[in-house]
């Protein structure tokens, strides 16, 4: 049975469903190029057959939509029936999915499927290990822009399933001053100014830190969100200090498994991991064809 963890809604991220059809299209394209060589050979066009999407490891599950979405697209008369749902927790040996209709859409459809599907998981698997390490926290566990190109939206939506929650999508949607940033004002403070002047306080104004100096400059600035960037936790807990709640703090750079329970303990607000995306090892699943028949009409015997 599968441990049911909060569902991800789909709907949160605008576009990921008309964004997935253009990436499934494109990755079908690059796998089946002029066609199936093999199983054209083999198999009869009009062949039906069963399979079942097989679980070989224990993991997180996220992106059984794209599942469907792959042999719908291949055949829309294929038959899908998911036995959990993303954000479920499933063990070695569980039957995720079963899959009826044309045996060469199945067996054309499956690697392009499973890429996805194993991708997504493992990001959503790794995501929950980090969650797991801050769950008696406040500290809330982020996704950063350390994504595949052009794979942004399904990884962070992966990132929601595991139990993540997502920071910035691109450039567009949240102002993040960074080191380079930073440079070419010439100050935190000219920095800043220059944001608010712009935007004049529509929007939460981020800045990254690496020291207490540029905290407290970073503060007094009235920033909204402050990075404490590759901090230890003596460095993290004197900051926190400094800024006594006058602004959320984030913390991000060298967080991993072994120390982001005591990063998250300092009582930071956000985590920030690049690693859910960047680093997330795809997880074990295979399809598995159970059953065939054909559709060919019987001969008579002579």
């Amino acid at each position: 049975m599968a441990t049911k963890a909060r569902k991800p809604a789909v709907d949160s991220l605008p576009g990921l469903h008309e964004y997935s059809e253009l990436l499934i299209k494109a990755a079908l394209a690059e796998d089946i190029g002029g066609g199936d060589i093999t199983t054209s050979a083999i198999i009869n066009h009009k062949q039906a057959g069963s399979a079942i999407i097989l679980a070989k490891e224990d993991f997180v599950l996220a992106g059984l939509f794209i599942v469907e979405k792959v042999f719908n697209y291949l055949d829309k008369k294929t038959v899908y029936k998911a036995n959990f749902k993303d954000g479920d927790f499933v063990k070695k040996g569980d039957v995720v999915a079963t899959l009826t209709g044309k045996l060469d859409v199945l067996l054309i459809g499956e690697r392009v499927a499973l890429n996805f599907l194993q991708r997504l998981s493992g990001i959503a698997t790794h995501t929950r290990e980090f969650i797991k390490k801050t769950d008696k926290t406040n500290a809330r566990i982020l996704d950063t822009r350390k994504t595949t190109p052009c794979l942004r939206l399904l990884e962070k939506y992966a990132v929601k399933a595991g139990g993540g929650y997502n920071h910035r999508f691109g450039l567009f949607d949240c102002v993040l001053i960074k080191d380079n940033h930073i440079a070419a004002a010439g100050s935190i403070t000219n920095a800043v100014k220059m944001v608010n002047k712009k935007y004049r306080d529509s929007i939460l104004v981020e800045v990254e830190t690496t020291n207490f100096k540029e905290v407290r400059e970073a503060l007094a600035c009235g920033a909204d969100i402050i990075m404490l960037d590759n901090m230890d936790i003596p460095k993290i807990e004197k900051s926190l200090k400094i800024i006594k709640n006058r602004a959320l703090v984030e913390v991000s750079g060298g967080i991993n498994l072994d120390n982001v329970g005591k990063v998250a303990k300092t009582g930071v607000d956000f985590i920030s991991i690049g690693a859910l995306t960047h680093s997330a090892r795809a997880v074990d699943i295979s399809m598995e064809v159970v059953g065939t028949c054909s559709k060919k009409k019987p001969q008579r015997s002579k």
